[in-house]
């Protein structure tokens, strides 16, 4: 398992009964998480000092329960990258830190080049992918369905220091959008993917992540550059092994390279406990 352990500003201080004790900068909350199956706590006290707990609802759904108050949004620092960290609806606070682990292998990928490179970052959400992107040198083009998390990527890029960069924001569905570049003959060097297990866009589009995903990497295989640097697929979807996503990548991409699948985790603080939080499938030439 690839760990993101070169954090500072995030660490898990506890998990326990289907719950994990996290360290947002100087603010600590308690979020659920379904992996998080075994019932002892390591550090019963620390779970006093959380400002805010993410409780679920039995219908479905759920809210958040502050026992301190806390500022709307605060920021946090992965090296040199800045994000902006806000308590959502359904558990979330706008970035997935695991993702560090992606974010270190493509800066390294694209300061190794010599030249420019173009990203194409589809559900690119709040974009912490095209910020590592762009403050590695490569001109990056951010995909999303949602208006408010492009939004939200733009304060990311603003706060890392990248507003004068080359970052183009599309708000559109990710498979129209794929085709439309097709038509336009537009290519790009490195594909990033992180798509969700089930979506319905606006126009009542319906996602289905196994029905779906071969057929979107097939697709972008057609707006891949003659010299690709690397194709990467994200996936929390329950049930898939990675193996499957190195399976299609053998499969649809037909350059020759280097294909590779995994797991990605968080470690625990003073412990040797680790959290599996998603899986990936890289193609790299």
């Amino acid at each position: 398992m690839n760990l993101a352990n070169n954090w500072k500003d995030y660490e898990i201080l506890d998990m326990a009964d289907g719950e994990k004790l996290e360290r947002w900068g100087n603010i600590q909350l308690i979020r659920p998480d379904p992996q998080i199956i075994w019932k002892e706590k390591s550090f019963p006290e620390k779970w006093k000092n959380a400002n805010a707990r993410y409780n679920r609802s039995s219908l479905g759904g759920g809210g958040w329960k502050y026992n301190k108050k806390l500022p709307e949004s605060w920021q946090i620092k992965y090296k040199d990258l800045t994000f902006n960290i806000k308590p959502m609806g359904f558990k979330h606070t706008g970035l997935f830190p695991e993702q560090a682990v992606n974010w270190d292998w493509m800066i390294n990928k694209i300061k190794s080049e010599k030249r420019e490179i173009k990203i194409l970052n589809l559900f690119a959400y709040t974009g912490g992918a095209t910020v590592a992107c762009s403050y590695a040198g490569a001109e990056v083009c951010h995909v999303d369905s949602s208006k408010g998390m492009v939004a939200w990527a733009k304060e990311n890029a603003i706060s890392s220091g990248l507003s004068d960069k080359k970052i183009r924001y599309i708000i559109d569905d990710v498979t129209k959008f794929v085709n439309r570049e097709i038509r336009r003959g537009n290519k790009y060097d490195g594909i990033i993917m992180d798509p969700p297990s089930y979506g319905r866009g606006k126009n009542g589009e319906v996602w289905q992540f196994e029905n779906n995903i071969s057929d979107l990497v097939e697709l972008c295989t057609e707006v891949m550059s003659d010299n690709p640097l690397f194709f990467l697929i994200n996936s929390y979807t329950t049930g898939i092994s990675s193996k499957v996503l190195e399976n299609i990548l053998n499969l649809k991409i037909k350059i020759k390279g280097k294909v590779t699948s995994g797991e990605i985790g968080l470690p625990m603080k003073n412990s040797n406990l680790v959290l599996p939080c998603g899986i990936f499938g890289r193609w790299e030439n």
